[in-house]
């Protein structure tokens, strides 16, 4: 029985060799055929111009192609992988200002600004007579009232930057 089953084993080692063999060279012999490779060459390019065409298509109607769901894809995990850096980023800093009691520094520093402001509130103020004369304050009403007087001035310079001469008569 053993020399049956091994006759038929190399029976079949021997079709499929010679069948594979014939394989190959039947598709190596389409392969070179110029008429086959030129109206595959054709479909391809046939194909290439249809999903052209189909994507001018979608364009026109505002649907997006894959090629832009693609994109659209590509760049939303791009800003998810962003996002995510920001918010570890985040998570870092609010424990390392925990750990060293910001709340107790600022709290410090705000009395220190109170106390600083209280003792600049109980400072004497200079008085009007060291003020220069002239220099005192118009109450609201007048200085609604009194528009202040506009001079005319000609430019004798036409450089962007240097102020314009007073007219010399």
């Amino acid at each position: 029985m053993s020399d049956a089953s091994s006759a038929v084993r190399n029976l079949r080692e021997r079709l499929a060799g010679a069948g594979e063999d014939h394989l190959g060279k039947a598709l190596s012999d389409l392969l070179d055929n110029p008429l086959l490779t030129g109206t595959i060459g054709r479909a391809f390019d046939a194909r290439e111009k249809a999903a052209q065409a189909q994507e001018l298509a979608m364009g026109a109607l505002n649907i997006p192609s894959a090629a832009d769901i693609e994109r659209l894809t590509r760049r939303l995990r791009s800003v998810s992988q962003r996002l995510e850096g920001i918010e570890d980023g985040v998570h870092r800093l609010d424990r390392a200002l925990a750990s060293h009691g910001v709340e107790s520094r600022l709290s410090r520093i705000e009395e220190q600004l109170g106390t600083l402001t209280k003792k600049l509130g109980q400072e004497p103020k200079p008085s009007s007579s060291s003020k220069p004369a002239g220099t005192g304050k118009a109450s609201p009403s007048k200085r609604a009232t009194t528009p202040k007087p506009r001079t005319r001035r000609s430019r004798r310079s036409s450089t962007p930057g240097r102020a314009a001469e007073p007219k010399k008569s």
